[in-house]
């Protein structure tokens, strides 16, 4: 039988700087993701007429829904940070855990919907829908794409990291509450 060692304290504290920084890298460049391009809309004898026309994050409540998810799990991650190498005298009645192992798995919830809400609004974009008659815009808004692909990926890293914080926050709590070995030891 493999021994199950604890989690030491800087390993979390790890997980979270990461998960901090996927999550604040994917909330800035999708929060700065706009492009502008000039096209030809049609033609006048032999002159063309043009339109601009830019593609923003705020044009699509999925990306806007992204951006504030994962710049709220940043902050709570930055909290959480504080409170590691701070809070220790903040444990009231044994609580601290609790709300941590809570508030850890919220947040893991909201940045999941996030991403996945603008993973559905990328592949739409990406592909379109002739069902809707819905055009691909991908084609020619490619930076656009291209950021907005690398804050989900950014986004999608910091998921994982919030599933292995949660999971670990959710196992101290466990450990603390009651004095019965863990994962089926006898």
């Amino acid at each position: 039988m493999v021994p199950v060692t604890k989690p030491k304290g800087w390993v979390v504290l790890v997980l979270r700087l990461l998960a901090l920084a996927a999550t604040a890298s994917a909330t800035i460049v999708m929060g700065l993701n706009k492009e502008t391009k000039t096209f030809v809309v049609a033609t006048v004898g032999t002159t063309p007429i043009k339109a601009t026309f830019s593609a923003k994050f705020q044009h699509t409540p999925a990306f806007v829904f992204f951006v504030i998810a994962n710049g709220l799990v940043s902050f709570h991650n930055l909290v959480m940070i504080s409170v590691n190498l701070f809070g220790k005298k903040l444990d009231y009645k044994g609580l601290r855990l609790a709300m941590i192992a809570i508030f850890d798995l919220l947040n893991t919830v909201l940045v999941s919907a996030g991403v996945n809400g603008a993973v559905y609004m990328a592949e739409l974009g990406k592909y379109g829908n002739s069902h809707a008659r819905w055009n691909k815009i991908c084609d020619r808004f490619k930076t656009f794409c291209d950021h907005g692909g690398g804050a989900i990926i950014a986004s999608f890293i910091g998921l994982a990291l919030m599933i292995v914080i949660s999971i670990i926050s959710i196992v101290k709590l466990a450990k603390s509450k009651s004095n019965t070995p863990l994962l089926g030891e006898p």
